[in-house]
């Protein structure tokens, strides 16, 4: 059975016109979304969410010494990894000596958290 539709002839919307309005609006600036974004990149990488998962279970800093046998990695990578975690602000650091002392900071993922809950 066939059913005859008729088509409306196309006809062309003037430049910067949208085609409908948008269903919702983002909640979040942009410099929280850049700042979250940050965040979920650092988080991106396996190694990276087990060194928080570790840091975080800690109670006070751990030495990158202690961190390194943890992981089939040497340790200029794990400390790379930290790096990056560090500069999200996920993770903080105490210089004692020549080691490197990490820690997670309190709040670093709150705001990550509440936007996803």
């Amino acid at each position: 059975m066939a059913v005859d539709l008729e088509l409306a002839p196309k006809q062309k919307r003037p430049a910067g016109e949208p085609c409908c309005e948008p269903v919702v609006y983002p909640d979040i600036q942009r410099g929280q979304a850049e700042r979250m974004a940050s965040v979920a990149k650092a988080l991106g990488d396996p190694i990276r969410m087990q060194l928080v998962d570790v840091l975080r279970k800690h109670a006070g800093k751990v030495c990158v010494c202690e961190l390194v046998p943890l992981f089939d990695l040497s340790q200029p990578t794990v400390s790379h990894h930290l790096k990056v975690l560090r500069e999200a602000g996920i993770v903080g650091s105490e210089r004692r000596g020549l080691w490197a002392y990490y820690y997670v900071n309190p709040d670093a993922l709150e705001e990550f958290s509440g936007w996803l809950s």
